[in-house]
């Protein structure tokens, strides 16, 4: 865990964001002497779930979806 000021952050913001990302530490950033944030490396992103199936339950078909409907269209006239 870092701790440093509002202003030695401003003055170090590049390299401490690489630092954060590169090594996963927590920084602490103070103002006046209480912590007013953290800065932390994003939590990895996990792959979208995909293939056959993977929605299954999740939706269901309600009514005839393929007989023609009997509403007209502006775009239709």
């Amino acid at each position: 865990m870092i701790v440093i000021t509002a202003t030695e952050f401003k003055a170090k913001c590049l390299e401490l964001l690489d630092r954060v990302n590169r090594t996963g530490e927590v920084l602490k950033i103070t103002k006046r002497g209480k912590i007013v944030a953290e800065l932390r490396a994003p939590e990895p992103d996990l792959p979208a779930p995909s293939g056959p199936g993977f929605a299954k339950g999740e939706f269901s078909i309600v009514g005839d979806i393929m007989s023609p409907i009997d509403v007209e269209w502006e775009a239709m006239k």
